[in-house]
């Protein structure tokens, strides 16, 4: 990257970084279970909420208690489950429609990610019906108030129930852009560990990676506090003592709540602190080839860490004595080393591969150039790179074995 860019965007990051304390973030008011909701939702005077969630949740049963509960109280609930894995555009615009035909009054995100950016993306086009959403993507263009947002995540790892971001799908242009607005942040965020205890294993495994992820790219970064450094070493801890047990026992209500707990504080670490290029070149990824995106973080984090080099060691060594797999007595270099070294070790116990299937060569640079076009100038990573650059990144995820 040239010295004139690298300056521009260091500049911008420090502005944005100044300005956080004067921003108007806000974090959901928690409740514990779901069977919190009918009477919350009657002190809110809603008698008609929509909920958005996937076939594979519903069909499932998961969210089967919730839709009796309200039902057993009198408040109309209207599902839209057809959310895919990566949200398209074509899902919001479903969603809308029916939403506005059911006159609808709340939205209740119930799933992982996918299910709470579609919901997230609803409410922005619902405040904004003569825009698209390609109109509304970036930074700050959801000025409006979006109807009641309630989130209950049936993952531990993408923190979206607290965080500012939806990622949508243009299934046309085969590429995900976010919207980013402090008023699509949920309302509640209902932090039941029960409704995780059907997630697969591989499934606990990505998702709780993912959180790793936000926790790590929010310390790492150059625009930190110290609310989201304190927060994102919790994170760290938690996921550490927890995932393998959540992995290995689904049912395990400690190390589940504990997981939710991680993916809570690292999502607000990441909202107020932001990520890096993991999820830059994941986001390019999922766009491109539908790639899960727990998955494409766990696959991409070890790798991008070892590329940042020095710029990260002091951070990652941090890190690492949260994890408790560094030493006080180790260099920053050595304990940078081992805390990446971890992470690869955490992911092969726990099945994730190191490379990723379908990545075509000819696909790589035009993915690069939307990984740098999200993330420059805005993630303050601890070393700037350039499309090209980040094309190595493509390369060495590749399995074209």
């Amino acid at each position: 990257m040239n010295i004139l860019k690298k300056a521009y965007c260091r500049i911008f990051q420090t502005a944005f970084h100044l300005a956080l304390p004067f921003l108007p973030y806000r974090e959901p008011k928690i409740l514990n279970s779901i069977e919190e909701l009918p009477n919350r939702l009657r002190e809110l005077s809603i008698k008609s909420v929509l909920l958005v969630t996937d076939e594979g949740i519903r069909n499932a049963g998961i969210t089967k208690p919730l839709e009796t509960l309200l039902k057993e109280s009198k408040i109309k609930c209207v599902v839209y489950d057809k959310t895919r894995a990566n949200p398209t555009v074509d899902n919001v615009e479903e969603a809308r429609r029916l939403y506005i035909d059911e006159k609808c009054e709340c939205l209740i995100a119930f799933g992982g990610g996918s299910s709470m950016d579609c919901a997230k993306a609803l409410g922005a086009r619902i405040a904004y019906p003569k825009k698209s959403l390609g109109q509304l993507k970036g930074v700050l263009r959801v000025l409006r108030k979006i109807p009641t947002l309630i989130a209950i995540p049936t993952t531990a790892g993408t923190g979206s129930e607290v965080t500012l971001a939806a990622v949508v799908t243009d299934s046309e242009k085969q590429h995900k852009y976010t919207l980013m607005d402090f008023t699509l942040i949920p309302r509640y965020a209902v932090l039941d560990p029960t409704v995780t205890y059907s997630l697969p294993p591989h499934l606990t495994a990505t998702t709780g990676m993912d959180a790793l992820t936000h926790a790590v790219e929010a310390y790492i970064g150059r625009s930190t506090s110290k609310e989201t450094r304190r927060k994102a070493l919790e994170a760290t801890a938690l996921v550490f003592g927890n995932i393998e047990k959540a992995y290995a026992n689904g049912k395990d209500y400690e190390a589940r709540a504990n997981m939710l707990k991680a993916a809570y504080l690292a999502g607000v670490s990441f909202s107020k602190s932001y990520v890096g290029y993991i999820h830059a070149v994941a986001h390019s990824l999922g766009g491109q080839y539908n790639v899960p995106h727990g998955l494409a973080n766990s696959v991409l984090m070890p790798i991008v860490l070892e590329s940042y080099g020095k710029t990260a060691y002091k951070k990652l060594h941090k890190l690492g004595i949260a994890a408790g797999v560094s030493s006080e007595n180790d260099t920053r270099e050595i304990g940078a080393e081992k805390f990446i070294a971890a992470i690869k070790e955490l992911n092969a116990r726990m099945g994730i591969p190191e490379k990723l299937t379908g990545i075509k060569k000819e696909d790589i640079p035009q993915m690069a150039k939307h990984a740098e076009k999200e993330a420059n100038p805005l993630y303050p990573v601890p070393k700037l790179m350039n499309a090209k650059e980040l094309e190595k990144f493509y390369y060495q995820v590749a399995d074209w074995s």
